[in-house]
């Protein structure tokens, strides 16, 4: 059976590129720079912020930009204007919980941008059993060996899993692990054209369709003897 659904953050749990492209672009004014094309940011989008930045800015200073990015980001964090996960959402990781399956995240985020999601007072604290992110993991995605971690440390077969995103690289970390993956449209941004479907089992156009997905894969994989 499937025992474990791992979810991305960015476009998934919750809907967040048009909130990182104006905390970014917030950032480059304080630092005054020219603020980026959004096209420039879709572009980009999924790749490790400092990954990103300095093709969204060329020349930037990144460590100025990363120590200002951080306190902007507790800033819209506290606002509400980033990381807000839908009522909707958080039902659909409690099915998940009172069906008996394990929750994690996977991000390929830094460990300051999810530091607040860490806290033992967030709504996720009880609902997630583990937040798997670039402080903890050595490798990123589209890499398979993303969740390593997870695994050794869970020791869950990759083939009892499903990883949810929103991105081609999502797809082809999760079907590289030997893991379903369901492509989560919801943001708008990406296209099922856009994925290899070789490793897509499933594509939902909202988060909370997830659940109907998973236990639809499932009753597939205890109907057969594998994938």
């Amino acid at each position: 059976m499937i025992r474990a659904v791992i979810v991305d953050v960015d476009d998934t749990l919750c809907l967040t590129q048009a909130a990182a492209f104006a905390l970014e672009n917030e950032v480059l004014a304080q630092m005054g720079r020219p603020t980026m094309p959004r096209a420039l940011h879709l572009a980009t989008w999924g790749e490790p912020l400092l990954d990103a930045m300095p093709k969204r800015s060329p020349g930037l200073d990144l460590a100025r930009f990363a120590a200002l990015h951080q306190r902007a980001l507790r800033q819209h964090v506290a606002d509400g204007r980033l990381d807000v996960i839908p009522p909707e959402n958080l039902r659909a990781l409690d099915e998940f919980v009172l069906a008996g399956r394990a929750v994690f995240l996977l991000t390929s985020r830094a460990e300051d941008e999810v530091r607040h999601m860490l806290e033992p007072d967030h709504v996720l604290a009880e609902r997630v059993n583990g937040i798997y992110h670039a402080g903890n993991t050595r490798f990123r995605k589209p890499d398979p060996r993303a969740f390593d971690e997870l695994l050794a440390t869970t020791g869950i077969p990759p083939q009892q899993c499903v990883y949810v995103g929103d991105s081609p690289g999502d797809a082809v970390a999760a079907g590289g692990a030997g893991m379903y993956f369901v492509g989560c449209l919801q943001s708008g941004v990406r296209k099922p054209a856009d994925f290899d479907r070789r490793y897509v089992d499933a594509f939902v156009d909202t988060f909370p369709d997830i659940v109907d997905v998973v236990h639809r894969l499932d009753q597939d994989s205890l109907s057969t003897s594998g994938r």
